[in-house]
């Protein structure tokens, strides 16, 4: 009996550590939710907030593009916070920044306090409830199966896209879009505080099978930030993470807005949409598990090449706007907006490990915040100056072509 205890014991050491692992894991997926649904839900509130106050389609798009721009400059930041102060302090403060910004928002009246509080405090919030922190976070309990763990919480996209977008529409239409802000606001302050509860130093620590067990041959090389950037694969990861958000953002920011002038009534334009968020769940599994069958580059390539296709049933939906090709834009382009997040991320905790990697993954993601708000910017922009959308889809085309390139010539991301 004794000689069995010792196995007994690590048996119900490694049971407790799945069951963390899996607490861990829905914690930063329902964080993951809450901080993309509400940031995403700015495009239902993008034509509403414009006839009101009179404002351009690119004034109002400034918004936007300012949230993914601070979220990714913040996002080095981030890795940095997240390496010396820990789990607890980071996703605290980002639900306090995205409370107090919706309630400031809510009794706006210029251009610039959106953009202080929807544009800075949201995207800072966004930033320290996302994908640096939640993967930094996987990364310790999931060692190996990080890229299917991260496909998991990349997908609260999805569901944050699905809940709040038909729900954002709703509740504009029956309480207002000022009333609206300023409940997601009392929301998400309510939750800091069964936030700040949790046991932060259990997860913080991380599974000692993870830790001991994830790469036996694992050398810290002492990877810094300086030395990171003078790696190609640090520029070819930076520019893939850009000229993708370029091209999907350029599109996403404004999609609402697209179905609504192609004909479609406002609640089935943000509902459609929304159903984005069902479809991207299968798109984001679907191309982590074929990243394990056929290879790494042959499923990054193969996601450019179905958002390339929904691009252009998109482009067909203002010419013949009907349920098919609304169906199958949003499978295709909604399956893989953000697919290859997961395996970028896998890619470059992978090559970078060590100490640092957080300051070092923070600072490429920076990528897809610039990206991001360029894309979200220049489509507002570009809607004004041609009073129509084939040169934004144009624009939107060669920005994902740009981004497949590096997985095509990089050696680094080759193998």
């Amino acid at each position: 009996m004794d000689q069995n205890t010792p196995r007994e014991q690590l048996a119900a050491t490694s049971q407790d550590a799945v069951r963390t692992a899996l607490v861990v894991l829905a914690l930063c997926f329902t964080l993951a939710v809450l901080g993309r649904g509400l940031s995403e839900s700015f495009t239902v509130f993008l034509k509403p907030i414009s006839q009101d106050l009179g404002w351009d389609r690119a004034q109002v798009v400034s918004i936007y593009s300012l949230t993914w721009l601070i979220s990714g400059l913040t996002a080095p930041l981030v890795g940095r916070l997240f390496d010396h102060s820990g789990p607890r302090i980071v996703y605290s403060l980002g639900l306090l920044l995205l409370g107090s910004a919706f309630l400031i928002a809510g009794h706006a009246q210029q251009l610039w306090q959106f953009q202080i509080s929807i544009g800075v405090c949201v995207g800072i919030g966004v930033a320290f409830i996302g994908n640096v922190p939640n993967s930094i976070l996987l990364g310790r309990w999931f060692g190996p199966r990080l890229p299917t763990a991260m496909a998991v919480v990349y997908s609260a996209m999805g569901g944050g896209v699905l809940a709040l977008l038909p729900a954002s529409q709703l509740l504009i239409d029956h309480l207002g879009w000022r009333e609206t802000y300023q409940l997601f606001g009392f929301a998400a302050l309510g939750l800091l505080v069964p936030l700040m509860l949790l046991p932060w130093r259990l997860f913080a620590t991380g599974s000692p099978h993870v830790l001991k067990k994830t790469d036996p041959h694992f050398i810290d090389h002492g990877w810094t930030l300086l030395s990171a950037m003078r790696h190609h694969a640090f520029w070819a990861l930076f520019s893939t993470f850009f000229f993708t958000a370029v091209g999907m953002y350029a599109i996403a920011a404004q999609i609402v807005a697209y179905l609504i002038d192609a004909g479609f009534p406002p609640l089935q334009a943000a509902t459609a949409w929304g159903f984005s968020g069902v479809v991207l769940v299968f798109g984001m599994l679907g191309v982590s598990a074929l990243d394990g069958m056929i290879g790494r580059r042959p499923s990054v390539l193969l996601s450019y090449a179905i958002s390339i296709l929904g691009i252009a049933l998109l482009w067909l939906l203002q010419y013949y706007p009907n349920i098919i090709l609304l169906t199958g834009f949003v499978v295709c382009f909604g399956s893989m907006m953000g697919s290859r997040g997961p395996l970028i991320t896998a890619t470059a905790m992978k090559i970078f490990r060590g100490e640092r990697v957080g300051t070092i993954y923070g600072t490429i993601s920076i990528g897809s915040g610039l990206g991001s708000a360029f894309g979200s910017w220049s489509g507002g922009l570009i809607h004004d100056a041609t009073h129509g959308y084939n040169a934004l889809l144009v624009f939107a085309l060669a920005s994902v072509i740009l981004g497949m390139i590096p997985f095509l010539v990089v050696p680094a991301l080759r193998e």
